[in-house]
């Protein structure tokens, strides 16, 4: 990530910032990773990313480890399918 901005993130709550910057620096993840590396409630997660892919500042996809989740990654971030989180031992 260039540390480039991208429009319509000035204008966002912070807990929207929040979940940004978090995929900036850990992501791709999912929505309970995402709640567990902010210390946010999963409610409030869940509405900043609706408003972080309104804006296209987010991308969502498909969880390969479990089918129900998504995972949540920044524009050319994701590009790699290689899963962020370790398989247990």
């Amino acid at each position: 990530m260039t540390g480039e901005v991208p429009d319509g993130l000035q204008e966002m709550p912070p807990s929207s910032k929040l979940v940004y910057k978090v995929l900036e620096h850990d992501g791709p993840l999912t929505q309970r990773q995402l709640a567990d590396h902010s210390l946010l409630p999963t409610r409030t997660v869940r509405y900043a990313l609706d408003r972080l892919r309104d804006e296209d500042i987010v991308e969502e996809r498909l969880y390969l480890q479990d089918a129900r989740k998504r995972l949540y990654h920044l524009p050319g971030d994701g590009g790699s399918e290689a899963d962020p989180v370790p398989a247990p031992n």
